[in-house]
């Protein structure tokens, strides 16, 4: 008999996977936060998070256009070398694809008193085939006889894994292998301690070691797969974990998740089309609409009970619950569970409470620290608004100091306790009405009125009903001013300079401003088709001598054709808008008057619906109004004081 070394396993066990692949659907109005509540879901840190973005969101424009960002997350597979008691961060995708990992086959020996039985495993991927010689070697080492090497050859050819009696042995039960249970850890765990069979003695299988574990009480937690191994492989005078508890696990507790930046401070850049990013818009106010939720409250888990070896169960505790953060104009949904915003304004925080408030203070200027402002309430700025920033607001806009060549938006009324400085580039526009000390170089623009009490210099002004400039120093000097019933000043005109102010009054801007484009593209468009006349005329003369025109000359005949077609189709809109407009403003019943309580200097042109008068001298306290088609003058009428107060009674005095 041939001595020789049993082959060992190349590669110990297949590579297990640490969680099943899970995925998760999670939203929010930012990535960031859909991110978090991905995680929060898979209950794992953000860094083992894979994710795809489905839809990406949208900040919107005052509280339109708003979407949340959407995202589909896995968790990261996860494994464990041998070697490395490391995380390795491995493709999902690949972790999908079963892992098969070259094995040897092998053979096992058993010695029950039934008889000696071998068992033969089948090789794995590139594994080499268990050899018939090493498992009779093993046989006879056991003191195996009357071996049936026919059966042992059939075995190894077929290798399904089972156990088959192939020989006889003498059995000394003195010398079995003997197994001592112990029960650690408060019943949390089971060990075992084998000692190695003698000449003779039988090995313990799988099935002696279960009911031995169940005759010691342990009855929950048995690694059978284990044991079925370690039956093979068996591990002598030492310690193995037989059987292990369930601990407890106590339930999470209820959470809030904000669908908001939390961080009041917290700036937002963004990055442009071009790539640069505007470090005036810092993104720094959270808009909400009414309706819209603002946080909801994850609940409590249960806890889930433990269990030990001996199948006591070990109760867990169940999550705490929370109250949801509710605080001014805000509600709870009908669950119980989110919070809603009862108006539009800023969603913060304060004192852990959740608060919309429909007005937002900035409490200097606005410039490079505040950011551009976009806000669904009132703003309130305590200082002033710098050069080339903005506030839009879907409420009213209060400056208590000046604004400067900068752009104020508001659906409401803005007042400017100080005044506006254009600089030849600052615009303000107001659903309704605009207060101001005074207006300087600016662009004005109210769908009600505009009232300074300080004047009105080079600027262009336009109110639906009326712009009333009075004070002690109630100027309108330079720039066009449009109102549909009246424009009030103590003073128009300069007595020094030849800037010509122009005061139009008795029809709608608006409509008005729509008559003038009509005009200007029809006068543009008959321009150009006489142009393409004169053109097409040549064209048509010379190949009416020559019979023929050159293939570029041929083309282009066939576009001043084509252009002629669209330019007289936009003739007509053109032709058909002026006559819509025009109808518009006849059918107005405004009186329509220009007032001066002082004086009324030379260079003032006046404009009462289609009348126009150049003022050449000077007149004190004095009204125009129109009268039977020409322009007159009457005696000083003063403006309505009901209508010169603003919000809350506010008056630019």
């Amino acid at each position: 008999m041939v001595d020789f070394v049993r082959l060992q396993d190349i590669l110990r066990e297949q590579l297990k996977e640490d969680r099943n692949i899970k995925a998760v659907d999670a939203s929010g109005p930012t990535l960031e936060t859909a991110v978090t509540e991905a995680a929060l879901l898979l209950d794992i840190p953000v860094r083992r998070l894979e994710y795809e973005i489905t839809e990406k969101g949208s900040a919107g424009f005052l509280g339109t256009g708003k979407k949340d960002w959407k995202i589909r997350a896995y968790e990261r597979v996860l494994i464990e070398k041998e070697k490395f008691q490391e995380d390795i961060f491995i493709d999902p995708l690949a972790a999908q694809k079963p892992v098969i990992k070259d094995k040897d086959g092998d053979s096992f020996v058993q010695l029950r008193p039934e008889g000696a039985f071998l068992k033969v495993t089948a090789p794995v991927g590139k594994g080499r085939k268990a050899l018939e010689a090493h498992a009779i070697h093993e046989l006879l080492g056991r003191g195996v006889k009357d071996v049936d090497e026919a059966l042992v050859g059939q075995l190894i050819k077929e290798a399904e894994g089972e156990y088959v009696k192939v020989g006889d042995f003498d059995h000394k039960p003195v010398n079995d292998s003997m197994a001592a249970v112990e029960i650690a850890e408060n019943e949390m765990k089971a060990l075992m301690e084998v000692t190695r069979p003698g000449a003779g003695g039988c090995d313990i299988t799988q099935e002696n070691y279960i009911a031995l574990l169940k005759s010691h009480r342990i009855t929950y937690g048995i690694k059978e797969d284990f044991l079925l191994d370690f039956a093979d492989r068996p591990v002598y005078r030492e310690k193995v974990e037989a059987a292990e508890g369930l601990k407890p696990m106590d339930g999470r507790d209820a959470y809030i998740q904000y669908n908001f930046e939390t961080n009041q401070s917290k700036a937002r850049l963004r990055e442009g089309s071009d790539g640069k990013v505007d470090f005036k818009e810092l993104n720094i106010i959270q808009n909400v609409v009414e309706g819209q939720p603002l946080a909801k409250k994850i609940p409590p888990e249960k806890g889930v009970p433990g269990k030990t070896v001996t199948g006591k169960r070990i109760p867990a505790k169940d999550g705490r619950d929370t109250s949801l953060p509710l605080g001014k104009n805000v509600h709870a949904n009908d669950d119980n569970d989110t919070v809603i915003a009862d108006i539009n304004g800023q969603v913060v925080m304060l004192n852990g409470k959740i608060n919309v408030e429909p007005v937002y203070t900035v409490r200097g200027d606005v410039n490079l620290k505040t950011g551009n402002i976009i806000f669904l309430g009132t703003v309130i700025v305590n200082g002033n608004v710098e050069d080339g920033f903005s506030v839009k607001a879907a409420g009213n806009i209060e400056v208590n100091g000046t604004v400067a060549r900068a752009e104020l938006d508001a659906e409401g009324d803005i007042i400017i306790h100080q005044g506006i400085n254009g600089k030849s580039g600052g615009s303000v526009r107001a659903g309704r009405s605009v207060w101001a000390r005074f207006i300087e170089n600016a662009d004005v623009e109210s769908g009600n009125m505009v009232i300074a009490s300080d004047g009105i210099i080079n600027s262009r002004v336009t109110a639906l009903n009326r712009i009333i400039c009075q004070g002690k120093r109630a100027h309108i000097m330079g720039g066009c001013l449009r109102a549909r019933e009246e424009i009030n000043a103590k003073v128009l005109g300069n007595p020094t300079s030849g800037t010509e102010t122009v005061c139009e009054v008795g029809f709608d801007p608006k409509t008005k401003e729509e008559l003038d484009r009509f005009t200007v593209s029809k006068e543009a468009l008959e321009k150009e088709l006489e142009d393409i006349k004169l053109n097409l005329q040549t064209l048509i003369n010379i190949k009416k001598q020559r019979k023929s025109l050159p293939e570029d000359k041929e083309a282009n005949m066939k576009e001043l054709m084509e252009r002629r077609q669209i330019l007289i189709g936009d003739l007509k809109k053109a032709i058909a808008g002026i006559q819509k407009t025009g109808e518009l403003l006849n059918g107005l019943t405004v009186r329509g008057r220009v007032s001066a309580s002082s004086k009324v200097y030379p260079g003032v042109r006046i404009f009462i619906r289609d009348a126009r008068e150049d003022v050449h001298a000077d007149y004190r306290a004095v009204t125009f109004v129109l009268e039977d088609g020409l322009i007159r003058m009457v005696k000083y009428e003063e403006p309505d004081e009901a209508i010169q107060k603003g919000p809350d009674g506010y008056t630019t005095d």
